[in-house]
């Protein structure tokens, strides 16, 4: 075989261990062995310590000088960071970046590094400096999304970087909240007892099942809530309540009445199974609040004051909630209304709002006229650091009148000796000259943004489910001033999730099966695994 060929299905065997996370073991074991000889006798699959020592390094340093590359030519970047214990009780630090490229959100992690330090804030800063550094991320960073905790807090500040707190931990902070009512913990204690009962016992998915089919029901399962599980509480309610009729008719099937009656289960009543509609309709618009912001569409951070407003609207108490459900939007409303309280966040969060096409009339008065006039600042100050600076005159270059000059009016009159007739209207002929150039005048900057805000003020609203970013792309011929400074706001996430998701892959990278991968060798994988 030539080496090119080689080379090819080696890179194609890395690629199959990587991105499946396979173990790098499989690549000597007799079955993978045996297959390779099928379907090639005269390849030899690599070592276990060359996959290990060689290819994947080797790969991991190419995609990693192309991500560098393409992230030199973006101006704005955003960040996420957050934090991460293997079950080798090793931490990691996740920072992933995102950006938009042509029309385009895009993301990428840069890191999963381990860090051997207690995690406090100057620690942390010295992590997340550390991978900006290597990526030269400096000045381009427009703000970092992480969840509340304080050492995060910390690092941002030492690194003067803007904190926009994760929207979807502080909505589930906000929705464990209702746990500290009592008349809502000893409500949801019976529901918890029952679906508890339901999944011990080994005859009840029977039973049903059974019951479901006759009830044309969706045959789903009941849900038990986990406190530190985002909305698992609004889940567990609305499965309850979704199958409560196929669990009443299996209460009294004749081989689940007898346990549960033995077990002293609490019976659920009329007024109980009121309270959990209450709940739902409730509790139903955080649950959609949160899932828009968990999104993988890159959901933005123009998106939180909006839903803010939203969430105000809908946990404001009025006259006809009952006892029960007040308990309930005061608790909530209560952790909502003490976030992003911060001045300069509070500004950067109406300022993407106004420009997201989606919600730019949502905020109105006298606020919407001073967003306005710091977005025009905004316009101007970023088309001025990126238009070049024009070139300097050469003063001699109007000191000789040429060909060139004679095809300038205004030259060529200040030169040649005017006739009578002109010397008898030159004051209707400069007025013509000033009003011509004036059409020809390009105008300045400042112009041209605040033509371009009235523009976009006319313009009709996109729906919500479009994509603004791709709006903005669609405009950056007639609004290109606007269309540059959206990226500064729209590449900014709501909330910390691509963070978060990013151990979804590390828990299988460093399993039970395979918890002595070396941090280094883990980092790689995990960045190959998300990014290629």
């Amino acid at each position: 075989m030539t080496k090119e060929k080689v080379d090819e299905i080696h890179r194609a065997v890395t690629k199959f261990i990587v991105k499946d996370l396979h173990p790098f073991s499989t690549v000597e074991s007799p079955s993978f062995r045996e297959m390779s000889s099928a379907l090639n006798p005269r390849y030899q699959p690599p070592s276990r310590d060359a996959l290990s020592n060689t290819l994947i390094p080797a790969w991991y340093c190419v995609e990693k000088s192309n991500l560098i590359q393409n992230l030199a030519q973006v101006n704005k970047v955003a960040i996420t960071c957050d934090g991460w214990t293997s079950i080798a009780q090793d931490h990691f630090l996740t920072v992933t970046v995102h950006y938009i490229y042509k029309g385009k959100m895009k993301q990428n992690v840069l890191s999963t590094e381990a860090v051997y330090e207690s995690q406090t804030g100057p620690v942390v800063a010295k992590e997340i400096s550390s991978v900006v550094e290597q990526f030269h991320l400096g000045g381009k960073i427009i703000a970092a999304t992480v969840d509340n905790a304080c050492n995060m807090d910390v690092a941002l500040k030492k690194l003067d970087f803007l904190k926009v707190g994760c929207f979807a931990h502080t909505l589930n902070l906000a929705a464990q909240k209702v746990y500290d009512i009592p008349a809502v913990s000893s409500w949801c204690a019976k529901i918890r007892s029952v679906v508890v009962w339901l999944k011990r016992s080994s005859l009840s998915k029977t039973v049903l099942r059974e019951k479901q089919r006759i009830l044309n029901l969706p045959e789903h399962n009941v849900i038990l809530d986990v406190k530190t599980r985002w909305n698992s509480l609004f889940l567990m309610v609305e499965r309850f309540m979704e199958q409560f009729d196929a669990i009443q008719v299996a209460a009294l099937d004749q081989r689940l009445r007898k346990p549960m009656e033995k077990d002293k289960l609490e019976r659920f009543t009329h007024t109980d199974l009121i309270k959990a509609e209450e709940f739902i309709k409730c509790m139903q618009v955080l649950y959609t609040s949160t899932m828009c912001v968990s999104s993988d569409k890159s959901p933005t951070c123009s998106q939180i004051i909006p839903i803010l407003a939203k969430l105000e609207a809908h946990f404001s108490r009025c006259d006809e909630d009952s006892v029960f459900t007040s308990s309930i939007k005061e608790k909530v409303w209560g952790s909502l209304q003490k976030r992003y309280q911060d001045e300069n966040l509070q500004k950067f969060l109406k300022e993407a709002t106004m420009m997201d096409p989606r919600f730019k009339g949502r905020l109105a008065g006298e606020a919407a006229t001073d967003i306005w006039d710091r977005l025009e600042k905004a316009a101007v100050a970023n088309a001025t650091v990126a238009v070049a600076q024009p070139p300097t005159e050469d003063p001699k270059a109007h000191s000789e009148v040429d060909d060139a000059d004679m095809d300038k009016p205004e030259k060529y009159l200040s030169k040649v000796q005017k006739s009578p007739l002109e010397k008898l209207f030159e004051d209707e002929d400069r007025e013509l000259q000033q009003a011509a150039s004036q059409v020809g005048r390009v105008p300045s900057i400042t112009e041209q943004v605040h033509k371009e805000l009235q523009i976009y003020k006319r313009l009709p609203g996109i729906t919500s489910g479009q994509d603004p970013v791709a709006w903005w792309w669609s405009k950056r011929d007639t609004l290109p001033n606007l269309s540059a400074l959206s990226e500064k706001y729209l590449c900014v996430p709501a909330s910390s999730t691509p963070s978060e998701s990013v151990f979804f892959c590390a828990g299988h990278a460093i399993s039970q099966e395979r918890c002595r991968i070396a941090p280094e060798k883990a980092n790689m994988i995990i960045f190959l695994q998300k990014n290629c």
